[in-house]
């Protein structure tokens, strides 16, 4: 039957509210929506889903040898816009803070920062993984329960609008974008296509009389933040929280200088350039009054994972794996970083990256340049426009080959700096 309305598809969800996309994962009573793409049609699957235990089907299409079964059927004209619009339903129910999190680099890291240090404290819904897309952002916002004191929502975006059309959904009244680098500039055509796409986040706060969290360091997102109602400064040298870095037996200490009770974390992070995560998720712990003592034993206990900011023991060598994604301006800091460690017999092992478009030459022949004005035991380049590049170092064309190499050479007591684009698996390496 064709779908009555959002409010009817809201009942139902409210009796199960478990939205399921994947026939797969499905649990008794959960809502299938028969999302479709480029490679795969959900529609296919719905009687599968229904015969699994789902309560209904959502599809955009005729769904044959359905007798019996019309009645669990819902045709809308498209899926994903029903599952969106759901999504907002069920926030609008809300008048609790919603943190919409966004930027170049460091989105995720803080996202879980933010996370642990307000779960301490309140319950708490965030983001799982990496589902900051068109379908993770419903989907996050469709898995927050109705004891939900908090709720945390990371957006990611490769083009113009797509931040803005999340922000319709999700309807952010905080906002933080931690930086605005060369990512994803296939998508947006320069640096400040980027700013322009990411700061559709601070739009929304302006005109909705929201609240921002803002780096103070970066004057770009001083001044992408004027006209919002409240803003909330942070920084290194500037703003109403500010810290220094160290660097620990490997792992990042903040130290405090102004406006925090706390006076020092030491965290489990790799590399300086998480400063501006960890005080990120201070400022918004001490906005939201959460006790000092919880907001630091939050942060000295969250273990990064997945390949962000790792340290790891391989083969008897330190390995600092920082492989979940690279662009251009994250591998300037991770380099830069790597150069200041107090370590001997350094290893740079980098893989290419992806979604530069016409820049992706360029950028990655400047950062064999970056490369060349420090001292390494070895450097070795991986995939990418790095075949394309001229340069004196080993290279190879996937991750595998440089695992087959890196494990004949039978290292001991080196530092080893592993960073990359997803699209390169550099974890490999050391797998």
């Amino acid at each position: 039957m064709m779908l009555p309305s959002i409010s009817f598809l809201y009942e139902q969800y409210k009796q199960h509210p478990q939205v399921q996309t994947d026939t797969r994962k499905l649990k008794q009573g959960d809502l299938y929506f028969a999302l479709k793409g480029p490679n795969f049609n959900g529609n296919n699957f719905a009687i599968a889903a229904l015969e699994n235990g789902a309560s209904f089907a959502i599809v955009d299409e005729s769904i044959e040898n359905s007798d019996g079964l019309e009645n669990r059927i819902l045709q809308v004209d498209d899926v994903l816009n029903t599952l969106q619009s759901l999504a907002k339903h069920h926030r609008a129910q809300f008048t609790i803070p919603f943190i919409g999190i966004t930027g170049s680099n460091g989105k995720t890291t803080t996202k879980e920062l933010v996370y642990a240090v307000l779960s301490s404290h309140f319950k708490t819904y965030t983001t799982q993984g990496n589902l900051n897309n068109h379908i993770g952002v419903p989907l996050t916002l469709l898995s927050i329960g109705n004891d939900a004191e908090m709720a945390v929502i990371e957006m990611g975006a490769n083009h113009l609008k797509e931040i803005a059309s999340y922000c319709e959904y999700a309807m952010p009244n905080y906002g933080l974008i931690t930086n605005c680098g060369k990512a994803h500039l296939e998508g947006f055509g320069s640096e400040e296509g980027v700013k322009k796409g990411k700061g559709e986040l601070f739009d929304f706060l302006r005109t909705h009389n929201g609240t921002a969290f803002v780096m103070s360091d970066y004057d770009y997102l001083v001044n992408m933040s004027k006209g919002i109602e409240e803003v909330i400064t942070y920084g290194n040298t500037s703003g109403n929280l500010q810290a220094t870095a160290n660097t620990v037996n490997g792992f990042l200490q903040v130290n405090f200088t102004k406006g925090s009770p706390i006076q020092m974390i030491q965290t489990q992070l790799v590399g300086e350039y998480n400063l501006p995560n960890i005080l990120a998720a201070v400022s918004i712990g001490l906005y939201f009054k959460v006790p000092s003592e919880k907001i630091k034993t939050a942060i000295e206990n969250y273990t990064p994972t997945n390949s962000r900011s790792q340290l790891l023991k391989w083969n008897h060598n330190d390995v600092i794996l920082d492989a979940y994604n690279a662009n251009p301006s994250s591998m300037l800091l991770a380099i830069e970083n790597f150069a200041k460690l107090n370590a001997q017999h350094k290893i740079v092992c980098i893989g290419g990256m992806k979604e530069l478009g016409d820049a992706s030459l360029g950028e990655h022949q400047a950062l064999i340049h970056l490369l060349e004005k420090n001292e390494w035991e070895k450097v070795i380049l991986v995939g990418g426009d790095f075949e394309n590049c001229t340069h004196n170092y080993l290279y190879f064309p996937n991750a595998l080959d440089a695992k087959t190499w890196l494990a004949q050479q039978n290292f001991h007591n080196r530092t080893i700096l592993i960073k990359g684009s997803r699209g390169i698996s550099m974890e490999q390496v050391i797998e």
